[in-house]
């Protein structure tokens, strides 16, 4: 069934990861898992320490050129009646100030421990949301 915007964010939230869609030079979409957090409304997530082949990330350069992109998280389980999704599709920026940096690294700070005890040293990215929607399982219905 489809998500009231209100329950979308709280799934959203819920989350611990999500997949970053961007697109490419040629029109290709590009696909990444990354962690995230949400402050003021803005989904922010981060180039972190983890293993890279360079610094020159490919969403970096898909976001210079084309900023529109979508934010994907879901759940799955065996009991289907517990799966749901949750997009955002918005207009991603490289952050530059450096007071939303601090908040946005906060904000991940707060959700992930990994990023209290190693903050992030790369890119910033924030996603302003255009449209925010989702889908539920619809719950079995019991018999009256």
């Amino acid at each position: 069934m489809r998500l009231d915007p209100g329950e979308a964010r709280a799934l959203l939230r819920s989350a611990a990861v999500a997949r970053l869609a961007t697109v490419r030079s040629d029109g290709a979409p590009h696909v990444v898992p990354v962690c995230f957090a949400i402050a003021d409304g803005i989904v922010y997530t981060a180039v972190d320490a983890k293993p890279k082949h360079t610094p020159d990330l490919a969403r970096l350069a898909n976001i210079a050129s084309e900023p529109r992109v979508a934010l994907l998280a879901d759940r799955y389980d065996d009991d289907w009646t517990q799966l749901w999704w949750v997009r955002v599709d918005g207009d991603a920026r490289v952050v530059t100030d450096p007071g939303e940096r601090s908040r946005a690294l906060n904000a991940l700070a707060t959700a992930y421990t990994q990023y209290a005890e190693a903050p992030p040293q790369g890119a910033v990215i924030a996603i302003e949301p255009r449209r925010i929607s989702g889908w539920r399982a619809r719950r079995e219905r019991r018999p009256i």
